[in-house]
């Protein structure tokens, strides 16, 4: 069976991973790069690819609302900026939260009122009721 001019095209790279000590065969049509740099922008890729898969699971971001590059942009901006709150939270905890409990929990927490870091270190504590104040009487009446 003879490789047809598309298949040609591409080259197998072997590279070796310290850190697994595994090979990692690479399949790509980027010739004039060194194995090693190959090896690099797929492993830069496969974190964007994690990342995204976390906005998935985490944020329950299912699609992009918008289509342009500007609504995408700005989409993704969001999402970047929720998962670093949701893992300085993570971090500023004493309770050993997952991040998806994190922000499960959060979400479930939105619009009741706790002292945020009194929740993150005991979430399942009943809180203290304080005493409401008086209401001030409008215009004096």
């Amino acid at each position: 069976m003879r490789p047809t001019a598309a298949a040609s095209r591409y080259a197998g790279l072997v590279v070796w991973d310290q850190e697994q000590a595994r090979e990692l065969v690479f399949l790509t049509n980027i010739q004039h790069l060194a194995a090693s740099t190959v090896a690099a922008i797929y492993r830069e890729r496969w974190q964007i690819e994690l990342f995204f898969k976390a906005i998935k699971q985490h944020l329950k971001i299912k699609t992009f609302v918008g289509t342009s590059e500007n609504a995408v942009q700005i989409q993704i901006g969001t999402a970047l900026i929720a998962m670093l709150l949701l893992k300085c939270l993570q971090l500023q905890s004493t309770w050993a939260w997952s991040l998806s409990t994190l922000a499960a929990l959060l979400r479930f927490n939105l619009l009741s009122y706790r002292d945020l870091w009194a929740w993150l270190d005991a979430p399942f504590q009943v809180p203290l009721v304080e005493p409401q104040p008086e209401q001030l009487a409008l215009l004096g009446v």
